[in-house]
């Protein structure tokens, strides 16, 4: 647990380092241009998505997001008691994640958002962009498990343009975000619709992909790419 744990924060922060520096440098490269700043952002965060899910994903499972570890549990995948560990790892990774962006490019180690992001249309985008996500992971695990990583990537690339809020999709994350006053932020006071709203996406889709999939539990060990278990130690030398 010691690792999944560490894996799970480890990758969490860099996963924020990658949105909010990428949000930082892309703003300060694209000359006030919000639609280039933002395809700066997506295409850094889609990337480097790929890398921590193939780094950290045979300790942990590479989640990195709360809606991600519950719908898993849910199905079995991950025993309920190892869920607080996790989801602490990710909102601890995720804080540190931001104050180690802001440290790269001398900012202060955290700033309250004014980013505005309210109203029906905002939150409802963030249900669809966990619903697609959480789907893409249950469509893509249960049959291809080594193409995970690349399928939620292109997955979040595409979500970052599609949806009005520009894809958060995971609870750590949101929370996260309100610390930063820069590109990728998000006001304290807009995150609990966002959170309200990623974690009923992630049920609706769970369910649907339940009744889709009645075996689904049985690919849920699969969530996000297969987790090695951690537990065992080697008896002897390899001749």
């Amino acid at each position: 647990m010691s690792r999944r744990f560490a894996a799970e924060c480890v990758g969490t922060a860099f996963l924020l380092s990658a949105v909010v520096g990428s949000g930082i440098m892309g703003e300060r490269l694209s000359g006030g241009s919000v639609d280039l700043a933002l395809l700066a952002n997506t295409l850094a965060t889609g990337a480097a998505l790929v890398a921590l899910i193939l780094t950290f994903g045979p300790v942990s499972g590479a989640h990195f997001n709360p809606a991600v570890t519950l719908a898993d549990a849910s199905q079995g995948g991950l025993p309920w008691r190892e869920v607080p560990l996790y989801v602490l790892g990710q909102v601890v990774g995720a804080f540190t994640g931001v104050a180690v962006a802001h440290l790269m490019f001398g900012e202060s180690l955290f700033t309250a958002s004014t980013h505005v992001r309210e109203g029906v249309a905002q939150a409802f985008s963030e249900g669809v962009a966990t619903f697609g996500l959480l789907a893409t992971i249950w469509g893509v695990s249960r049959s291809r498990a080594t193409v995970v990583p690349f399928a939620v990537a292109a997955y979040i690339v595409g979500a970052y343009w599609f949806t009005a809020s520009t894809s958060f999709a995971n609870p750590a994350v949101t929370l996260a975000r309100a610390a930063t006053d820069t590109f990728s932020g998000i006001r304290p006071g807009d995150v609990p619709a966002f959170i309200a709203a990623q974690l009923a996406g992630a049920i609706v889709a769970t369910a649907l992909f339940r009744w889709l999939v009645p075996s689904l539990p049985q690919a849920a060990s699969q969530v996000v790419i297969p987790r090695e278990n951690m537990e065992r130690t080697p008896t002897s030398p390899r001749p």
